[in-house]
């Protein structure tokens, strides 16, 4: 890869954001906060993949709806989704509705991981096998987005494969579950799955879990939320203005001439700054003062 000069001028700028974070006080109002209710890491991986799943909209809407499905189903989620019949998952999320989401398609979502932890026991091990198979067979080698991409593929492939007759009287899932899961090989940026992906591989830290230690840090892909996009277009991460895959990887490719070892360590902090508001949309004299990314920010250089 060849050295990219501004690389210089963005990784004092962001790791300043990084220390000027309150990570503690931001977890309180990000959705990673509900697995952490969980000491089993089957639990978290069902909540986790859950939480980032229904994590579209505001924080402030979605959040709440969350909280109330994982009280539904009990101290153990993972084992709802392993043991209970489709009856029981039913009466489970049977409360659910957000936006376009209701039960059938939590409940859907839930029996799909469920028979992958039965198979497998765990996602972590089904997620590992697609990645590594993509790594030693073919999928460009280079454990990279490309590879992270193809097994994410597999992943969502995995949990949309069961027979959903039982839940929605026909063999395959919900169309509304294809929107909780994207999948990659159409080209969306799959925000949520790789916001899923990094509380999985990175960590712990207090934010993140770091519970799929055969996965490298170094393979992730930026979670690309509008805030990480459009803040990435400000300091000069990417040119494109699509909310796609290719722009994910674009933003990726530059975070990693920052941090080869952990691209996407700034995203954390990247996202909160745009969901706190204190990053406008424009040049705002009162709320850039003492950003640490305005000495890097196309509006004030």
């Amino acid at each position: 890869m060849k050295p990219w000069p501004r690389a210089a001028l963005l990784r004092p700028a962001l790791d300043a954001l990084l220390a000027q974070t309150d990570a503690a006080a931001r977890v309180r109002g990000d959705p990673v906060e509900l697995p952490h209710r969980y000491p089993d890491p089957q639990d978290v991986e069902v909540a986790a993949l859950l939480s980032a799943a229904l994590a579209y909209g505001r924080v402030d809407l979605f959040k709440p709806r969350l909280t109330a499905l994982l009280d539904a189903l009990g101290p153990r989620p993972a084992q709802v989704a392993r043991d209970a019949t489709p009856a029981e998952l039913l009466r489970r999320t049977a409360g659910f509705s957000y936006r376009m989401t209701d039960a059938r398609d939590v409940a859907c979502l839930l029996y799909g991981a469920g028979a992958l932890l039965r198979e497998h026991g765990s996602l972590g091990a089904v997620f590992t096998i697609k990645y590594k198979k993509r790594v030693s067979g073919g999928g460009g080698g280079d454990g990279g987005g490309g590879d992270l991409r193809g097994a994410l593929g597999g992943f969502v492939d995995a949990l949309c494969a069961p027979d959903f007759t039982p839940i929605t009287g026909k063999r395959g899932p919900t169309r509304r579950l294809k929107h909780l899961l994207p999948h990659p090989g159409r080209g969306s940026a799959c925000k949520r799955l790789n916001l899923f992906l990094r509380w999985m591989v990175r960590g712990p830290d207090g934010v993140d879990f770091g519970l799929w230690r055969e996965i490298p840090r170094t393979a992730l892909v930026v979670p690309l939320d509008t805030h990480v996009h459009r803040i990435g277009r400000f300091i000069g991460l990417t040119r494109r203005k699509d909310l796609s895959w290719r722009t994910a990887e674009d933003v990726t490719r530059r975070l990693r001439q920052l941090d080869a070892q952990d691209p996407v360590r700034y995203d954390f902090a990247l996202s909160h700054l745009g969901i706190s508001g204190a990053c406008a949309s424009r040049k705002d004299a009162r709320r850039c003062t003492g950003c640490p990314l305005k000495p890097i920010c196309r509006f004030w250089v």
